[in-house]
């Protein structure tokens, strides 16, 4: 087999991999559930190719998303629930529905015209996917309730971000940051009890419940908590490469090295930003 432009080439590699008799192994096994954190991964891969600019890479990482896209349909297709041509032809059925007036379906040539009229598919699309659903006997909508528009997709520390936004809509919210505070150490408290407990389900819950409060405050302090962990990821590679480079200067590795020894270089390491920083000022 030979590599090709065309897409009818990586679905042939797919369903060769996934060959129960002659494919490979570890493509054999997988699942939906166990894809999906790659899915995820490749498509923040995307996005970081995009930030920094880099199209070398941005072409491979969009290549190993397109995968992941080939990989769940082929899973669905050996399940005899709709194959990639379905895929293909659910999105441009809906691109074409979307833009009637681009696709000479519509009259609509101004800004509000196009606005009203994708409002109007929107809610036809919504109609015809209640129907299609209740077909397949799938009655729990996520995307139904006043929290529906929160798309379940979004990063996690995003979705709970909106969720509190949406519900702040309707007054159902915090009236200043000190009672998230306090709600922050109740949190934390419980979490500890988990802990002392051993419940591993039961901290995996209290965690969870203390990231949400630590959300809640970031946005009652007008902090994006997803930048704000961005930025504290930055530091952090910031500082752990200060020590790598401190220690290979003394001939020294991060595997032979205490933690005392690495403690005392990342201290250094915040003493050397915060004079940068005086400095700049």
């Amino acid at each position: 087999m030979e590599p090709s432009k065309d897409i009818s080439r990586l679905i042939e590699i797919m369903a060769a991999l996934r060959h129960p008799e002659t494919g490979c192994p570890w493509d054999i096994e997988q699942s939906f559930e166990t894809i999906k954190p790659y899915t995820i991964e490749e498509a923040y891969e995307v996005s970081d190719a995009i930030e920094r600019g880099d199209m070398d890479d941005l072409c491979d990482e969009l290549g190993d998303l397109l995968l992941q896209v080939v990989f769940h349909a082929r899973m669905a297709e050996e399940a005899g629930e709709f194959s990639f041509g379905d895929v293909v032809n659910a999105i441009t059925t809906k691109m074409i529905r979307r833009h009637p007036h681009v696709f000479a379906r519509s009259a609509a040539d101004t800004p509000d015209a196009v606005k009203i009229q994708w409002d109007e598919i929107k809610q036809a699309e919504k109609r015809e996917r209640t129907e299609r659903r209740s077909k397949r006997g799938i009655t729990e909508d996520f995307k139904g309730g006043f929290l529906g528009s929160v798309q379940r997709s979004f990063p996690a520390l995003t979705e709970a971000l909106k969720l509190q936004e949406r519900a702040a809509k309707v007054g159902f919210d915090w009236s200043a940051p000190e009672p998230i505070l306090d709600k922050i150490e109740e949190e934390i408290d419980e979490l500890r009890a988990a802990l002392r407990d051993g419940d591993r389900a039961k901290v995996s819950d209290e965690l969870g419940d203390l990231i949400f409060a630590v959300v809640n405050i970031g946005r009652h302090v007008k902090t994006d908590p997803e930048q704000a962990l961005r930025g504290t990821n930055t530091k952090f590679r910031r500082r752990f490469s200060h020590i790598e480079n401190v220690l290979d200067a003394e001939g020294e590795t991060l595997e032979a090295a205490s933690l005392e020894r690495m403690e005392e270089i990342w201290q250094a390491a915040k003493a050397i930003e915060r004079a940068v920083m005086a400095g700049a000022e």
